[in-house]
């Protein structure tokens, strides 16, 4: 018995990374992090600041402060830690974190992906029909 709880204790943890804005939930957004979720053994998720959506999305965004955002993944069972990250990049976070693994989505490739020199990277295609701002067009629109 000692021995089994010692291997366990001993285990290498994986580590997967991702980060975004992670503006408005939706479906797109949790289809991504649960499938991230399942290449380590816990996942963390940065997300850029007030200050950094402003910056890459406009002065309209983010819709949700970075406290609701982080509170709102956070209360996922998938999503072990958040962490808000102010830069424009989350390179020093990666560094600190020190995953074995990131994960982006399709947009991307792995080549564009930071961090990629300091671990291995995960491209997991993106849930048709599903963004954050054709979620706010919609809703400005009043379409469904």
């Amino acid at each position: 018995m000692y021995i089994h709880i010692d291997v366990w204790y001993n285990r290498i943890m994986k580590t997967v990374f991702t980060n975004g804005c992670f503006d408005i939930l939706h479906r797109g957004h949790l289809e991504y992090l649960k499938e991230s979720a399942f290449f380590g053994d816990r996942l963390i998720v940065g997300i850029n600041s007030d200050d950094s959506v402003k910056k890459l999305k406009g002065s309209t965004r983010p819709v949700n402060s970075q406290e609701d955002r982080k509170f709102a993944l956070e209360c996922l069972s998938f999503v072990d830690k958040v962490y808000i990250f102010d830069e424009q990049t989350p390179y020093e976070l990666i560094k600190y974190i020190k995953p074995d693994m990131i994960t982006k989505g399709g947009d991307y490739i792995s080549d564009d992906v930071i961090g990629n020199n300091l671990a291995k990277v995960k491209i997991i295609p993106l849930t048709k029909g599903y963004s954050t701002t054709k979620f706010i067009e919609r809703i400005c629109n009043d379409t469904t």
